[in-house]
């Protein structure tokens, strides 16, 4: 659990190149591409000052207004709710306001380096986060069946978790190449990428993770895939994953997406928060001292909007909630996909017919929290009969699946983010209050820490958050079925505008369900990059010859093409 396969391969040579988001089915050098001194484009200038709508105030929606401000477009940011999406931070009612809970996204793995960049831009700081037996956690408690064992690291637990942590190893090795992808992803080695990804794509697009898992003789044991779905390894358990397609999965290990985690201290809506009110030193057209919020009236995003179609000269038309109706020549569209299905009246002739079909099929996965404030960390404290600490991060069988201990120091309030599901697991805790849920979640995890009460300590009301509930987000994240290969690729490919009529122009496709890797700030960053290629390219800019974006590059790293007959 402290990785998410062991850690062999990334040890064996510590001069290695680090693992970034680089690939493998679009492997472009984002953060390079973000690094560069020419920047990330222009515009002519005959188009400065020109309006482009961005729909959606999350991550995505931010990071590409911001870019196409500084090349010296005016962005008009639509948002329904708050800036920032699910990046998501609260406080606590009549608590410290330092004591803050991630509804949303909370922890952020070292290889999403796009994501890094923005984070250094607005002066934020990270600190490593207390996921099961990481180096950040004082100990773990893995309670399965009415059984717990207490460790402080793998090998503190039973052999036969060692056993399925050397299965999961196996499993990749012999079915997914993963020692083969990991040297190539870290040198960078395109060529290599493209040949084993293209022939596991092939091979493994109607795969389940579960069928992927069964076909392997390393976890022929029934036992072996229960633990593992259970227990995991990296942040917690997998088997809500298990009906998702592999290549969802094989993703994420083998960018390291699941491991070495960092989280955003003050909270992760800052960053967005943030980026809203920087005032860039390098900007074109505009004035020094311009940022988005200053070119919004007010201050303030657009209402949500409510309708979107298409008019006389290949515009995009956007009504909002308070009736305002705006004609554009470019949008970008960074709200989850679903909003086009139901919250928002859509003209068919926005899209082609097959990219309807994709943004009909994307699959959400729900999502449940539950956080309390408490008078200190007292976890920390001792049992004076074994010297163990009092609580540990947990994983369980139980309600509460996944249980999270927040400090920021020995003396002052703490927060314990109660439970953190998936799916099916989500879903149970839907009809409950808040209130409801934290006494579900006491007794469970009464149960298994019977000496302490965890209620004393409380200090506040919880808060929670299930994604599958609220309005604007219908869910969590996407995570693609077996079969859905195809439709992502046409997602995420849709900034790429030249190959589709005229009449479909105009209107781009950007946040993390855009992505390769739904879930991970990173991929809303990436596609939020790959908008802002398409409306540069849209509306008649280009990039520096010695900075090439990711649609000049396109035809080199462009995402297998599977047939459709």
């Amino acid at each position: 659990m402290t990785s998410t396969v062991p850690n062999a391969i990334e040890h064996a040579d510590e001069q290695q190149p680090p693992i970034t988001m680089f690939g493998p089915d679009f492997p472009y050098a984002y953060d390079d591409f973000l690094a560069h001194p020419a920047g990330l484009g222009q515009i002519p200038a005959t188009a400065h000052g020109t309006e482009v709508a961005v729909i959606g105030g999350g991550l995505s929606g931010v990071v590409a207004a911001y870019e196409l401000m500084k090349m010296g477009l005016k962005p008009v940011v639509y948002e329904a709710d708050r800036i920032g999406g699910r990046l998501r931070t609260v406080g606590f009612d009549g608590c410290d306001p330092s004591l803050t809970a991630e509804m949303g996204a909370m922890r952020f793995p070292p290889s999403s380096t796009a994501l890094q960049h923005y984070i250094d831009l607005v002066g934020l700081e990270t600190r490593a986060f207390p996921n099961p037996l990481a180096e950040a956690t004082p100990s773990t408690v893995v309670d399965l069946k009415g059984e717990s064992h207490y460790a402080e690291t793998l090998d503190d637990l039973p052999q036969v978790y060692r056993d399925v942590a050397e299965a999961w190893a196996k499993c990749l090795e012999e079915g997914a190449d993963f020692s083969d992808m990991n040297r190539a992803l870290r040198e960078r080695d395109v060529p290599r990428i493209r040949e084993i990804w293209a022939k596991l794509v092939e091979k493994l697009d109607n795969q389940t993770f579960y069928g992927f898992l069964c076909d392997s003789e390393a976890f022929k044991s029934f036992r072996h895939r229960e633990i593992f779905g259970q227990v995991g390894f990296g942040t917690g358990g997998w088997d809500t994953d298990f009906p998702n397609s592999i290549l969802e999965i094989l993703r994420v290990v083998y960018t390291e997406a699941d491991d070495h985690h960092r989280g955003i201290v003050g909270g992760s809506q800052q960053l967005p928060l943030r980026l809203w009110e920087r005032e860039p030193e390098k900007i074109v057209h505009w004035p020094h001292g311009t940022s988005l919020k200053s070119l919004h009236l007010d201050g303030e995003t657009r209402p949500a909007v409510t309708r979107l179609n298409r008019t006389a000269g290949n515009r995009i038309t956007v009504t909002d909630a308070d009736g305002d109706i705006r004609t554009y020549q470019a949008a970008i569209f960074t709200a989850q996909s679903w909003m086009l299905l139901s919250k928002i009246a859509c003209d068919d002739s926005l899209f082609p017919i097959d990219h309807w079909t994709a943004i009909e099929r994307t699959h959400y996965m729900e999502s449940s929290k539950l956080f309390v404030p408490v008078d200190r960390p007292f976890w920390l404290d001792k049992d004076e009969a074994t010297g163990r600490d009092v609580m540990s991060m947990t994983l369980t069988d139980r309600m509460t699946r996944g249980t999270y201990l927040l400090d920021d120091g020995p003396d002052r309030p703490a927060v314990i983010c109660l439970s953190y599901t998936w799916c099916d697991d989500s879903l149970k805790w839907l009809p409950l209050s808040a209130n409801e849920r934290m006494e579900v979640m006491l007794k469970s995890l009464g149960e298994i820490y019977p000496n302490v009460d965890i209620r004393k300590h409380i200090i506040g009301n919880p808060v929670t958050v299930s994604w599958e509930n609220e309005p604007y987000f219908m869910g969590a994240f996407k995570a693609n079925l077996p079969g859905h290969y195809r439709y992502q690729r046409r997602l995420f490919t849709h900034f790429m505008q030249e190959r589709l009529p005229e009449d479909k122009r105009g209107i781009f496709l950007a946040g993390d369900d855009i992505s390769w890797t739904a879930g991970w700030a990173e991929g809303a960053v990436q596609t939020a990059l790959n908008a802002v290629w398409g409306v540069m390219h849209h509306l008649g800019g280009e990039t520096d010859a010695t900075n090439p974006g990711p649609g000049d590059l396109f035809e080199e790293i462009a995402p297998v093409e599977l047939p459709e007959d």
